[in-house]
């Protein structure tokens, strides 16, 4: 069996000029990085805003899995499948962090014959866009390190600074550091901490910015510390919005590259979404919706965290409004979360399924609460038996939920014409009234408590002494308005990554909460989420290799 690399490296791409000019890009519309690979200008961009929006399908998942459940590979392959059935479809995902590609998830650019390609530059360094992130970030706090050392004239508390350093990779060492060492000349000696790129504001910043104008006043918004006084410090004052945005110019552009089946895909952003808001930019979601008939979106891990946050954020900074979602799910992550091994779970066992497909029926029901037709689609594995197959259709019919199995792994989007079939009759059958969870007038407190207790299944929420101060605080500088971004484990309905299925009678422990003003939300830390990941102990890094005509090897 071809691994996905070996299938993506075999594959006969289309110049991306042959791929824009399906769209109805011109060449000169277009801001080349090699052959395969290409910026979309903003004239075009000004060109297509009149342009009626297309349908816009979000996919989403289950809890993740060791067993994996496919998001991104359903989402390429619903593409390809739309171009089976001669409609225009345009995919809108985001770009892969290096972090994870080097430690355990892997890439993010599908799997099988539902890839995005070219694979290799997608997953490394692509265009370029994280290493501006990563620039801006980083000159963000060095310009705030050096005021400080340069008389101090904001009065800025050097233990409330709250800007942290950021790097595109998983280094457990940097999570807390200290600066400032050395000579007097060499800074003001004080703790500091490092986030991974796609946890930065900047990043959050990007993907929700409509333009140029919107990212350089989110930018001067950031909160990068308090002075003495106790009042928020923003990168405005320390006159760095020109020069981060200088640097973040060109990464404000969409990238378009194809899949497999030469279907166009928006690749563009990337936040974490157990972190950050998981979702791609708004710039390349509107710009696919003014492009095609059909725009097939994702948001990362389950739907607790990146389905809420397309919703609750994305949505409502965005002014989208979405048509139908489409949620994945498999046979063999239903049965773990059933309690088989996963060394097990091959074997028939219909209990297990029964036991586990409870974690489905939750993200059914959060689903249904946002007023958008909802599509169950079953990601096929060769394992899968027919009366598993059929035991979750008929769950998921009995609930109001359509149904369809997809193969697209297998087969491309031969694959996923079933599935784009459902989900082409869910639209001209039933009508989306999209509605988001909550309100901006309720306070940051109820935010969160109908997060936890409507989304998750808890009890309550339990605060920490820390957090409910940071809250009050937050509201008293006028934040309370914000939606809430909750940062928590992609593994469980809970903040517990241990309790699968439907956990229940528990309770979400809230540490920590800060503001990203420029992104426009509010950050709630819980359980024990990290915001710099670690590498495990057998990294993927570890089977990566190019080999001498130059093909890199071992990406997944």
């Amino acid at each position: 069996m071809k691994t996905d690399i070996q299938i993506a490296q075999e594959a006969k791409l289309h110049p991306i000029v042959k791929v824009a000019k399906s769209l109805g890009v011109g060449e000169d519309e277009l801001e080349l990085f090699g052959k395969y690979k290409a910026k979309i200008s903003d004239e075009y961009l000004e060109k297509i805003s009149g342009n009626p929006d297309g349908k816009l399908i979000l996919v989403t998942a289950i809890n993740p899995t060791p067993a994996g459940e496919g998001k991104t590979t359903t989402s390429v392959g619903l593409g390809q499948a739309f171009g089976r059935l001669g409609k225009k479809a345009v995919i809108a995902l985001r770009e892969p962090s290096l972090g994870p590609c080097f430690g355990v998830k892997g890439g993010a650019a599908g799997g099988g014959y539902a890839q995005v390609v070219p694979m290799e530059d997608l997953n490394l360094h692509f265009t370029g866009d994280f290493h501006a992130i990563t620039s801006a970030n980083n000159l963000l706090a060095a310009l705030l390190d050096n005021h400080i050392q340069q008389g101090n004239e904001l009065g800025i508390d050097t233990r409330q600074v709250v800007w942290k350093r950021c790097l595109d990779m998983n280094d457990r060492v940097l999570r807390n550091v200290v600066v400032g060492l050395g000579a007097k000349t060499d800074g003001t000696v004080r703790e500091d901490h490092f986030v991974i790129t796609v946890a930065s504001e900047i990043m959050a910043v990007l993907c929700l910015a409509r333009n140029l104008k919107d990212l350089k006043e989110r930018l001067g918004k950031m909160v990068v510390a308090y002075n003495y006084q106790g009042e928020p410090v923003t990168a405005a004052d320390l006159k760095a919005v020109g020069a981060m945005a200088a640097l973040l110019r060109d990464a404000m552009k969409p990238n378009l590259v194809q899949t497999l089946e030469h279907t166009p895909a928006l690749v563009h952003g990337g936040p974490f979404a157990n972190i950050a808001h998981g979702c791609n930019s708004i710039r390349a979601t509107k710009a696919a919706l003014k492009m095609a008939d059909y725009v097939v979106t994702e948001a990362g891990f389950g739907a607790d965290l990146g389905a809420e946050k397309f919703f609750d954020i994305k949505c409502r900074i965005g002014g989208l409004k979405p048509d139908a979602v489409v949620l994945v799910a498999t046979i063999r992550a239903l049965k773990y979360n059933g309690g088989v091994l996963k060394e097990e779970l091959h074997k028939e066992n219909l209990e297990a399924l029964k036991a586990g497909i409870v974690n489905l029926e939750k993200h059914m029901e959060n689903l249904q609460k946002y007023g958008v037709p909802v599509i169950v689609t079953l990601n096929s594995f060769i394992t899968d038996t027919e009366g598993e197959v059929a035991y979750v259709k008929q769950f998921c019919e009995s609930r109001n939920c359509a149904f369809a199995l997809s193969e697209v792994w297998e087969k491309g989007g031969e694959g996923g014409t079933e599935l784009a079939g459902v989900v082409l009759d869910t639209l001209e059958k039933q009508e989306s009234h999209f509605k988001v969870l909550y309100e901006d007038t309720l306070s940051l407190e109820e935010k969160i408590e109908k997060v936890a207790e409507e989304i998750y299944g808890a009890e309550g929420v339990n605060y920490s002494a820390q957090a409910k101060a940071q809250l009050k605080r937050l509201e008293k500088l006028g934040f309370g308005n914000l939606p809430v971004c909750m940062a928590k484990t992609q593994y469980s309905l809970s903040d517990n990554p241990d309790l699968l299925g439907r956990p229940r009678h528990f309770r979400i422990d809230i540490r920590e909460a800060y503001v990203s003003a420029g992104a426009g939300f509010v950050v709630v830390l819980t359980g024990a989420v990290m915001t710099m990941p670690g590498l495990p102990k057998k990294p993927a890094a570890f089977s990566i290799d190019v080999d001498e005509e130059g093909a890199i090897t071992g990406l997944f």
